[in-house]
């Protein structure tokens, strides 16, 4: 099997090699440019130089006449004077220098000899209309070949350190950069061989990209404890509430069998079995519900929703007189929400249906409906039994029952969980205020827009 190079290895691969051809092409533009760089500042040196000793030189009378401050040997440079018939009249010339070189006024030309490279300036300096000198400066200077061998002597002395250099900047890099996500993959597999979802990456904080993604593991983490948590308390509370019914069917299955008589025992044993098992699938339908609302595969189909109609016509529909209880309603017209009109009507429903199962025999429950500012406020309240303080934070978790009895009118523990649940998708949220003995006012505030 091909064994794969690490991500480091690669980084500090490709970093060696773009670096190496980084100082490749840096030797490429210096060998392109050193040459002509170089003879274009040999030639400025040799015309200031020539150009310095012009003034020096006269004829008079076809006598050469050099003043104090000719220089035959200026910035390195040769000086040559020559008569008007190109015959060498006085200076000395570089060794190897061809001295019968052609004179051209006021031309700049290189000149090889023997493997030296020399750069030539001639004037003409005239004297009346048919005599003058003629004044030559020659420059020996480093020809390419000399100029290549010394770029690439210097380079490669110093492209061994460079490309080492290169290679531990771009590993050091590397690693410096990989190290952190070698930690998050180390903690990733720990979780998942020991599956502690306690543990966290928990990096620095920072602003670059791995920080941010060690950020988000940990968050996720997180989320996933408290889900598997939550998981692990749901199948716990649910065992339990599916435990009692189950238990009771079979009590009365084997007492239908070991002991009933006549058509009325059998009768009585399935009523009881039929209960329980309506209990069963309301329990199964609201766990269905909620669960979908957990994992979002059942999505809030938002519309606008005359909120005000929709509470009058619930009212009217749960004032069915149970308990002798009277429902009271005071509900300001006109109030719309964006909204799904299905579970917003849940959340009215189950909140009478709560009101009315612990309000008191002709007791009273109030509606209310108002319009505060930018939100939708309900309130439903009851002059029942009350909540008392030490259990209003825990009656928001499923299958919490204040009164723990298993009646046949026991609650399920959902309602207030689902309600809390649908108000905080719509974006709004939901308190409690009680007192035992006095009732309990539910508030509901929901965004308009």
């Amino acid at each position: 099997m091909k064994r794969r190079l690490s991500i480091k290895l690669k980084l500090t691969l490709w970093f060696t090699g773009f670096m190496t051809l980084l100082a490749a092409l840096c030797l490429g533009i210096i060998l392109l440019v050193s040459d002509s760089v170089s003879r274009r500042e040999t030639e400025n040196i040799l015309s200031l130089s020539i150009r310095s000793n012009i003034a020096e030189v006269t004829l008079k009378d076809g006598t050469l006449n050099l003043s104090s401050d000719f220089q035959f040997y200026v910035n390195d440079a040769y000086m040559l004077i020559y008569n008007k018939n190109k015959s060498l009249l006085t200076g000395q010339a570089p060794p190897s220098f061809p001295v019968e070189t052609v004179l051209e006024n006021g031309v700049t030309k290189f000149i090889y000899s023997d493997g030296d490279r020399y750069c030539v300036t001639d004037f003409w300096i005239p004297s009346g209309w048919n005599d003058g000198v003629w004044l030559r400066g020659v420059l020996k200077t480093p020809d390419g070949t000399q100029i290549i061998d010394r770029v690439f002597a210097v380079f490669f002395i110093i492209l061994p350190f460079f490309i080492f250099s290169a290679a531990l900047g771009g590993y050091l890099i590397a690693k410096r950069t990989l190290n952190p996500i070698s930690h998050i993959t180390e903690v990733a597999g720990k979780i998942s061989e020991g599956q502690d979802l306690t543990q966290r990456i928990r990096l620095p904080d920072g602003r670059d990209e791995v920080s941010r993604l060690s950020s988000a593991f940990d968050h996720m983490f997180a989320r996933l404890e408290k889900s598997f948590e939550a998981e692990k308390q749901f199948t716990s509370d649910a065992s339990h509430e599916l435990r009692t019914p189950t238990a009771v069917i079979l009590a009365q299955c084997s007492f239908a069998k070991k002991h009933a008589d006549s058509p009325e025992e059998y009768a009585e044993a399935i009523d009881v079995i039929e209960r329980q098992a309506k209990k069963m699938s309301l329990l199964i339908g609201r766990l269905l519900d909620m669960t979908r609302l957990d994992l979002g595969t059942q999505k809030i189909r938002r519309e606008t929703v005359d909120l005000s109609e929709m509470a009058r016509v619930l009212c009217e529909e749960q004032d069915t007189g149970v308990k002798n209880i009277s429902i009271h309603r005071k509900i300001e017209d006109k109030i719309s929400i964006q909204a799904d009109p299905l579970l917003l009507s849940r959340v009215i429903t189950n909140l009478l249906d709560n009101a009315r199962q612990y309000g008191k025999e002709n007791g009273n429950i109030f509606l209310t409906l108002t319009s505060e500012s930018d939100k939708a406020v309900l309130q439903v309240r009851d002059d029942g039994i009350g909540i008392a303080p030490e259990h209003q934070e825990k009656i928001w978790q499923r299958f919490y029952q204040v009164n723990p009895s298993r009646g046949t009118d026991a609650g399920l523990g959902l309602g207030l969980a689902m309600i809390r649940q649908i108000v905080q998708l719509h974006g709004g949220t939901i308190s409690l205020q009680s007192k035992p003995g006095e009732g309990s006012c539910f508030t509901v505030s929901l965004p308009l827009k």
